[in-house]
């Protein structure tokens, strides 16, 4: 082990996800197996500014694997874009001998991560994301459980909706990215999948589908439109005065980010906490770690933030097979 890093912080940046506790315990326990000392800080980069940081010993991350959300709390941070701040970040870490940073959070906290290496700080990103879309890797902590969550709701809907012979626009998180539209869309058997990478915007092929779905005897259309195209309520509006079919949106929203995060969001997350403990001890900096091809392995942040991630093609045509 490098005796250059004494102290590990560890931080959770940008929306909260399922299985960043996970992250955070991992962090912390094999950190102290490794001989170092561990910080948490609160809030994520802005708690780093205000100097909110503690010590973390072993007892202070137990019992934790299973709750969702972050025990160190996260907030937006838009200051950590000018260099000034990111110099004075630097700074505060060296005051409380932090001299190797965990950060968990998705590609804008990787930036941070990234001008923080600049200023002399080894910094490791872990992907903490609901929306799977970082690049990278092909796995992001959260993004199970939140697919999982939105299947269930969904299931929900569709009684309801098959009881009333209605159709319903139900709308999933992701910002511009539509993996979690796309993985529900499939798993719950939706008869049409909106997806930001690949929507047209072509609203009339989606009623005359609608139109065609009831004349086979559907009593149901459930419609999952992602969150980076929206606007479900007016869509909703417009597909009901066209069809003269009933129409009903539902926004899942936030209730995607929370609950108890499934067992492979744990696991997953548990081993990337580790290897970042690992790698920053053995003096790496300036790395992300990533899941790919069935191993967990680590990029440059240059690297994996100029890389990029499109829905693959053979699943986009699948998905719109077995819609129909």
């Amino acid at each position: 082990m490098s005796k250059e890093i004494k102290t590990i912080g560890v931080l959770t940046s940008g929306g909260d996800a399922p299985g960043m506790n996970a992250a955070i315990r991992a962090v912390v326990r094999k950190g102290l197996s490794n001989g170092v000392k561990v910080k948490g800080i609160k809030r994520g980069y802005l708690g780093l500014l205000n100097e909110e940081i503690i010590d973390m010993e072993a007892k202070d991350v137990a019992d934790i694997i299973q709750k969702g959300g972050t025990i160190l709390g996260t907030a937006r941070c838009l200051e950590m874009k000018q260099p000034e701040v990111q110099a004075h970040a630097a700074d505060i870490c060296r005051k409380h001998g932090i001299d190797g940073l965990v950060v968990i959070g998705g590609d804008g906290s990787y930036r941070g991560a990234q001008a923080l290496a600049r200023n002399g700080i080894n910094t490791i990103g872990v992907p903490g994301t609901i929306d799977l879309d970082i690049a990278c890797t092909e796995y992001t902590i959260g993004f199970d459980t939140a697919i999982n969550t939105a299947m269930e709701a969904i299931d929900k809907v569709r009684d309801t909706s098959s009881s009333h012979e209605r159709c319903s626009i139900i709308e999933v998180m992701g910002r511009n990215a539509g993996y979690i539209a796309l993985w529900t869309g499939v798993a719950n058997g939706a008869e049409d999948i909106l997806l930001p990478e690949k929507y047209d915007y072509d609203e009339q092929a989606l009623i005359d589908n609608i139109i065609a779905s009831r004349k086979r005897g559907k009593t149901h259309h459930i419609i999952v439109n992602a969150e980076g195209i929206g606007h479900s309520t007016s869509m909703a509006k417009r597909i009901e005065a066209a069809t003269g079919i009933e129409t009903r949106a539902t926004i899942l929203g936030y209730l995607q980010r929370g609950g108890n995060p499934t067992c492979k969001d744990r696991f997953y997350a548990s081993i990337m906490g580790a290897y970042s403990a690992d790698i920053l001890c053995e003096g790496k900096s300036n790395r992300v770690v990533a899941y790919k091809h069935g191993e967990f392995v680590d990029y440059d942040i240059e690297e994996a933030l100029n890389m990029t991630k499109t829905i693959d093609e053979y699943q986009f045509d699948i998905c719109k097979k077995l819609s129909r």
